[in-house]
């Protein structure tokens, strides 16, 4: 079965316009769609590349849709209009690190490295955490756009800056803070009414450990008093004692 990614690819590239470059008065002087419109990075764009993306249709995807698989070509660029995807890398041994998260304009910066240059093919897995809203920008259109529209460039290149960042400081954590420190930060950053409701091997991918050492940890933070645990559920106990520590390993 294909993709969601697949089938978007299709559908964009069906309702995109078919030259490259020009668009028509008429097509400039259309209404834009409300996904447009309502978007301020969208609605800052130039006319003429407006009026090319008016063309693309938004698709709605259910919670857990994977959109690409290592081994997968990059077909297209997606904006997200609402919900989340969350990009995973999965290592020879299974364990699962979350690389990013792209919410509503934010890039991925595979799809970006994948469209402008490289194998174009996907090494990593995105799935959707939520109901979400997409436009897929076919590759053509998109190319196009990153040559003929100078704010679309840059857009897609102050969200491709943005996302490095974000990388660099996974990676110094990851290398730098300890698997305690990082535990702390994710568990009172995600606390809601007290509790964080997340699977062990969740928070593993989320933090970059495994699901074994996860489990380890939460059962000393329990001996400390600073949880409680339950099926898919971490209560927040001494949540100080928990934002202290995650500010040792921010020092």
């Amino acid at each position: 079965m294909p993709h969601p990614f697949a089938r978007l690819s299709r559908a964009a590239t069906a309702c995109a316009p078919r030259a490259r470059g020009a668009t028509t008065p008429d097509m400039e002087t259309r209404p834009l769609p409300d996904w447009i419109a309502q978007s301020g990075a969208l609605s800052a764009l130039e006319p003429q590349a407006q009026a090319r993306l008016a063309g693309l249709v938004p698709q709605a995807l259910p919670r857990g849709a994977v959109l690409f698989r290592p081994g997968d070509p990059v077909e297209g660029f997606a904006l997200v209009l609402s919900g989340r995807i969350e990009v995973f890398l999965t290592g020879a041994n299974g364990r699962e690190l979350l690389l990013y998260a792209v919410a509503p304009g934010q890039s991925c910066v595979q799809t970006t490295l994948g469209l402008l240059g490289g194998d174009g093919l996907y090494s990593t897995e995105a799935i959707t955490t939520e109901e979400t809203r997409l436009v897929l920008v076919p590759r053509g259109l998109f190319l196009s756009l990153m040559d003929a529209a100078p704010l679309f460039r840059q857009m897609i290149f102050a969200a491709f800056a943005e996302r490095m960042g974000g990388m660099i400081q996974l990676m110094e954590r990851v290398s730098f803070q300890s698997v305690e420190c990082r535990l702390a930060e994710y568990l009172t950053r995600r606390a809601e009414d007290g509790r964080v409701q997340a699977t062990q091997a969740e928070i593993a991918a989320q933090i970059g450990s495994a699901r074994e050492v996860i489990s380890r940890r939460l059962d000393a933070f329990a001996r400390r008093g600073w949880v409680r645990t339950e099926r898919g559920t971490v209560w927040l106990t001494d949540p100080q004692a928990l934002r202290r520590l995650a500010l040792d390993g921010a020092a």
